[in-house]
């Protein structure tokens, strides 16, 4: 299965519509390939689809559907339209929504009055680490039959954080919900491998400016350096801060490595090798 040959692959996406999983959207469509996004953003899924048209050079190979991932109904709509859309086979599943920017108690401490964290913890963990799980567990046979056709294996990519591994402070469901994708990573791999030959990956971000990849930032213009000092460039040892490009390229490695599969691959220009000292 390679993203390079002149096989189009059908793609399903979650997050689509912003920041990395637009980055994905936007250069899968661009090589060809039919892809369905799912968000739970509206304005940025409309948006999306007014400059998807831009990216694909073939009409009707891409669609960007409405779908709230903490609702386990929703999902299996969208894997019904997936299914239908594709024919009943599927290539590549990519689990990458979280959403980042939810925030629901004021008080960021795990110890804090109220139960709000608690809500928070619930809908960020549906979202970030049940999802997936449902997801790949109803794409299965999707994928099955993508395989069986390509005469190679259907393959998951499930998208975690350097965070899985390096904690901050008061950002436990995220840590969590990170950390456990990589343990469902490794548990499917062997699972739908041995019975389905179906390959289950993970890549671990690190840095990844995105914030060109938006509504807001096309209606302004935005650059992808905006933002970006001198040293936030300097504190990586590749000499750069990540782009979504660089999240893409892992992609397509391991879409077209039929020998990888239970691996995490590391995109953070090299930030998680450093030794860090208090100043």
């Amino acid at each position: 299965m390679s993203t390079s040959s002149s096989k189009v692959l059908n793609i399903l996406i979650t997050g689509g519509a912003r920041g990395i999983g637009r980055g994905l959207f936007r250069q899968f469509l661009s090589k060809g390939h039919r892809v369905i996004i799912l968000d739970s953003n509206t304005e940025e899924l409309e948006h999306v689809k007014s400059q998807a048209g831009k990216w694909s050079s073939v009409q009707g190979n891409w669609h960007a559907l409405q779908c709230d991932l903490s609702k386990r109904e929703q999902i299996k709509d969208a894997v019904r339209t997936v299914k239908e859309t594709f024919g009943g086979k599927l290539d590549v599943l990519i689990n990458n929504a979280f959403p980042t920017t939810l925030q629901i108690a004021e008080d960021r401490t795990m110890e804090g009055e109220g139960d709000d964290i608690e809500a928070e913890w619930d809908l960020k963990i549906a979202i970030g680490l049940t999802a997936p799980f449902i997801l790949s567990r109803l794409c299965v046979p999707l994928l099955v039959a993508g395989s069986s056709t390509s005469g190679s294996p259907g393959t998951i990519i499930n998208v975690s954080s350097t965070r899985a591994y390096q904690a901050e402070s008061d950002h436990e469901s995220y840590s969590t919900a990170k950390a456990g994708i990589l343990g469902l990573t490794q548990s499917m791999s062997i699972s739908l491998g041995h019975r389905h030959k179906i390959r289950v990956n993970a890549i671990i971000p690190g840095w990844i400016h995105v914030e060109n990849e938006s509504k807001a930032a096309d209606d302004k213009g935005t650059a992808w350096e905006k933002g970006l000092s001198k040293d936030d460039i300097e504190w990586h040892p590749a000499g750069r801060v990540g782009k979504s490009d660089d999240i893409v390229r892992a992609a397509e490695y391991l879409i077209e490595s039929g020998f990888v599969t239970g691996q995490e691959v590391v995109v953070d220009g090299g930030v998680g090798r450093k030794m860090v000292y208090p100043e």
